[in-house]
């Protein structure tokens, strides 16, 4: 199983930041594995600015959830998300690991079937959609 932190970025038309990683065909929330002696938060603030170039506040982190579900690019596996939300943030670009990424109204991923279990089953109804 997979251990990760990822965070919800919406802009001023509640759109959701996704990005989709090197080599892979599924978008999902910016955010990745949590290291050793790394908390979720600091993991997610880490794993942002290294994909997305964002400078997260780690007090304007709000906590939504913890789930479990099959993993977006690893068959067989599953992945644990620790998922927070963060206020928007200007000037965000591919980096790192980074192919794409997309800003998506939460009415729009239902028609993708290219998005994240852990996003379409447990992040957006936890948002309420």
């Amino acid at each position: 199983m997979f251990v990760v932190s990822a965070v919800v970025l919406r802009d001023e038309r509640g759109r959701i930041l996704v990005v989709r990683k090197r080599g892979t065909s599924r978008y999902m929330l910016p955010g990745g594995k949590i290291e050793v002696g790394e908390t979720p938060a600091h993991a997610a603030i880490r794993e942002l600015c290294e994909e997305v170039g964002a400078v997260l506040n780690e007090e304007q982190l709000t906590f939504l959830g913890q789930w479990t579900t099959d993993a977006a690019n690893e068959p067989g596996h599953l992945v644990q998300g620790h998922i927070f939300e963060h206020p928007w943030i200007a000037g965000l670009n591919v980096q790192a690991e980074i192919d794409d990424l997309l800003w998506l109204h939460p009415d729009e991923m239902a028609s993708r079937n290219d998005l994240a279990p852990l996003l379409t089953e447990r992040v957006l109804p936890a948002l309420g959609w």
